[in-house]
């Protein structure tokens, strides 16, 4: 069977022109670039092409006065179009950007804190919106109160830095891995072949610019490939998620991507009166495990409303590979169920009735393996992902520790460990679980989040989305914890919902929990990207024998 291998490779070309360079190759066209949907005002606020690289320019040279060539540069704004604007305005005066958001609890900005540090950010760029909620520092820079003439952009090489992408911490303290122009521009060039993506597509969502996904979906591909982009803030889609499902509608030619818990969400809220999904060319989900349950709710809740199977695209990134890894392709979701047992020792083999895994696709401009012990493994046996493509990060700043970018496979150097558990099978990749997340009990693997989506199906008092599975060695051995979070405005009994989810797990995996806990709404911490933090839960959970 034939293993997800590149078919194609990104241009030599295309890597050689800067995403800056691409911008201001427009800098005259009079088409809508960014349109920012603000639900809180009722309003809509757009920037041509034209006028945001007018505007661009004044931030570069307000940028080149504040800084020296290749500083670090912050971005803490909100999403709003000075984002956009502080971005492609560090990366037009040859700095590089830290994008990051404005913290809006203590957690938040503890961990800001450490990568204001970690980066050497010395200039912070904001909006006015936004600037009375930062921390005194100077110099700040409120990008959409600048005026003047501005400065020409500098067109910086392939291999200099761009930005700094610092990771969500879900497994490990964060770390800004270090994205080059290349990789900008490779992502996006295998984005917009994966998707299709080009002059007409509305790139449309409502992903946080300071996230991988969001930065390229909603930033930079629409800019690489002169389309447009139509957006709105997380806590407006969160609040009320018709507004994203009424965004998809309301523009042509959509390519839009979300987590899985955004698909369960819409489908939960259902489809209003007269919703028309037919020109959603593309609705990627990603960033976080895909469940089988999930895109079949979707579909279900959202086919009778035009939304075509095909459009729904399962796929797999990280940031370390500048977002983009794998997809489904213009065939749509497939899957396949999986012997458990075999599973568990590392092998994938289909079954009738076993755990049904979601296929996030295949490879496009670049090389995917699954490795063992330093060995490329054949389809069927459960390894690591290792990545190998002009997209990937050059390694994490400030450390001089490369094992996750140095290693060497088919006498090539620089493949990407992923941390990620996979599989090839019929020639699709399946992800099977975290590396340094697996939990062992008694020879057996279990990933934690087939943990998860069991416990999270087991009572409609727990909230799907907010469970975190990891293991405990203690006295009694090796085990696995579950907590969960209660549903908003749920009632029931403790026990039934305990009872519920022992059973739940116990049918799935064969696997006895050693404790439940069950915590209020927000009980459970989350990384700055909105998913659980096992390794934060762990922390605060596991050593809990009550």
């Amino acid at each position: 069977m034939p293993r997800p291998t590149a078919p194609v490779t990104v241009p030599e070309d295309v890597l050689r022109v800067s995403i800056v360079e691409r911008l201001f190759a427009r800098a005259d066209d009079p088409r809508p670039l960014y349109t920012h949907q603000d639900h809180t005002h009722a309003a809509e606020h757009t920037l041509t092409w034209a006028e945001f690289a007018a505007r661009v320019r004044v931030v570069a040279g307000e940028l080149r006065r504040a800084a020296e060539p290749g500083e670090r540069v912050a971005v803490l704004a909100g999403q709003e179009l000075a984002y956009p604007l502080a971005f492609f305005g560090a990366l037009a005066a040859g700095l590089v950007a830290v994008p990051l958001m404005p913290p809006s609890n203590a957690a938040q900005a503890e961990r800001l804190a450490g990568v204001l540090a970690d980066s050497g950010a010395r200039v912070w760029l904001t909006s006015s919106a936004v600037a009375g909620r930062l921390p005194a520092h100077d110099p700040v820079v409120v990008v959409d109160e600048l005026t003047g003439p501005g400065a020409d952009p500098v067109f910086a090489g392939p291999e200099t830095p761009a930005y700094l992408q610092y990771t969500s911490g879900s497994t490990r303290e964060p770390a800004g891995a270090v994205i080059p122009h290349r990789a900008i521009v490779a992502a996006c060039w295998q984005g917009g072949r994966a998707y299709a993506v080009d002059e007409g597509t509305t790139c449309a969502g409502w992903i946080p610019f300071f996230h991988d996904m969001g930065l390229i979906q909603l930033l930079c591909l629409p800019v690489f490939a002169g389309g447009r982009a139509v957006f709105m803030s997380p806590a407006e889609f969160v609040h009320r998620p018709a507004r994203w499902l009424r965004q998809l509608a309301d523009y042509p030619a959509v390519f839009t991507a979300a987590p899985n818990f955004a698909y369960d969400l819409a489908a939960d809220a259902g489809a209003e009166d007269g919703l028309d999904l037919s020109d959603v060319r593309v609705a990627l989900n990603g960033a976080e495990p895909v469940r089988p349950a999930t895109g079949e709710r979707f579909l279900a809740v959202f086919g009778p409303h035009g939304f075509r199977r095909e459009a729904y695209r399962p796929s797999y990134g990280l940031a370390e590979a500048t977002v983009y890894v794998a997809s489904a392709g213009p065939e749509g979701p497939r899957g396949a169920v999986f012997d458990r047992e075999a599973l568990a020792q590392g092998h994938a083999v289909e079954t009738v009735d076993g755990q049904e895994l979601v296929s996030v696709g295949r490879p496009v401009g670049q090389r995917v393996r699954i490795v063992h012990d330093g060995h490329e493994q054949p389809d069927g046996a459960v390894g690591e992902i290792w990545v190998h493509g002009p997209n990937v990060a050059t390694g994490y700043w400030g450390r001089g520790d490369a094992s996750a970018f140095g290693a060497t496979l088919d006498g090539l150097d620089g493949w990407l460990r992923t941390g990620d558990l996979g599989v090839v099978h019929r020639g699709d990749l399946y992800v099977t679980g975290r590396l340094k997340d697996l939990i062992v009990i008694d020879g057996r693997n279990f990933h934690p989040q087939d943990i998860e989506a069991a416990a999270g199906e087991a009572h409609p008092a727990v909230r799907r989305d907010r469970v975190a599975a990891f293991g405990v060695t203690d006295d009694d051995g090796e085990g696995a914890v579950v907590v969960a979070e209660w549903a908003r405005g749920a009632e029931a009994d403790v026990k039934e919902v305990t009872r519920a989810v022992l059973r739940a797990v116990s049918a799935e995996h064969g696997l006895t929990l050693r404790r439940v806990h069950l915590v209020p709404s927000g009980g459970l911490p989350r990384t700055s990207s909105g998913k659980v933090a096992r390794s934060a839960a762990k922390a605060r959970y596991g050593g809990d024998r009550g």
